[in-house]
C-alpha cells in the first residue's frame, strides 16, 4: 500500500468553494450511519479553511462524547462498508477508509472523542488558519513549494510540513 501511495502525483490546487459543499453531502450522510452515536462532524484539515490551497481530499472528523461508543461506531460504519484502521500513530483519532468508491471526492474520515488530542489539535489548527491571513498564507506557499518538491512522495511532503505545523498548533493551543 504504502508503494502505491509514493507513486500517486501529490497536487495543491486553489481553494475551491465546492469543497464546502462536498463536507455538507458526506456529512449528511455520515449522520444517516452514525448520527445518534457521535456528538459532531467537524470539516478539519486544509479544504475547510477558506482561501486556502489544499490537496483535494476532504477531511472529517467524528467526534464521540468517549471510547465507549467507539465499538458500534466501527460496527456500524463497517456495515457502510468502511475499514477501522486504528489510531495510525496518532493519540485520540481513529481512522476508517473507505473500500469502495462511494461517488464522493476523495477523504479521510476520522472518529476522535471530544477531548482526543487529535481532534483538538485538529480545531485548533483550522481555527487559527481561518483566523490568520498571514499563516494561512504561508502554510499556502510550503505546501505548493513541497508539492513540487516532492511530487512522488506523500511521506517527504508531510515530513517537510512538521515544522511550520508544529508552530502553527504551538500558537493556536496557547489561544485555546
Amino acid at each position: 500500500m504504502i508503494i502505491a501511495e509514493k507513486t500517486k502525483v501529490i497536487e495543491v490546487v486553489p481553494y475551491n468553494p465546492e469543497w464546502k459543499a462536498e463536507f455538507n453531502r458526506l456529512k449528511e450522510q455520515l449522520l444517516s450511519y452514525v448520527g445518534d452515536l457521535i456528538i459532531s462532524i467537524e470539516h478539519v484539515g486544509s479544504t475547510s479553511i477558506e482561501g486556502l490551497a489544499a490537496k483535494p481530499i476532504i477531511d472529517l472528523d467524528l467526534v464521540m462524547d468517549s471510547y465507549d461508543v467507539l465499538p458500534q461506531i466501527i460496527e456500524r460504519l463497517q456495515q457502510h462498508g468502511y475499514e477501522h484502521q486504528g489510531n495510525l500513530g496518532i493519540e485520540g483519532r481513529e481512522a476508517f477508509q473507505r473500500l469502495q468508491d462511494d461517488g464522493f471526492m476523495k477523504y479521510h474520515l476520522y472518529v476522535c472523542p471530544k477531548d482526543g488530542k487529535g481532534y483538538l489539535e485538529h480545531i485548533a489548527f483550522r481555527d487559527y488558519l481561518r483566523s490568520n491571513t498571514a499563516a494561512r498564507q504561508a502554510y499556502a506557499e510550503v505546501k505548493q513549494r513541497l508539492a513540487e518538491q516532492h511530487r512522488y512522495d506523500i511521506d517527504a511532503y508531510c515530513e517537510g510540513k512538521t515544522t511550520f505545523v508544529t508552530s502553527i498548533l504551538s500558537k493556536a493551543m496557547k489561544e485555546t
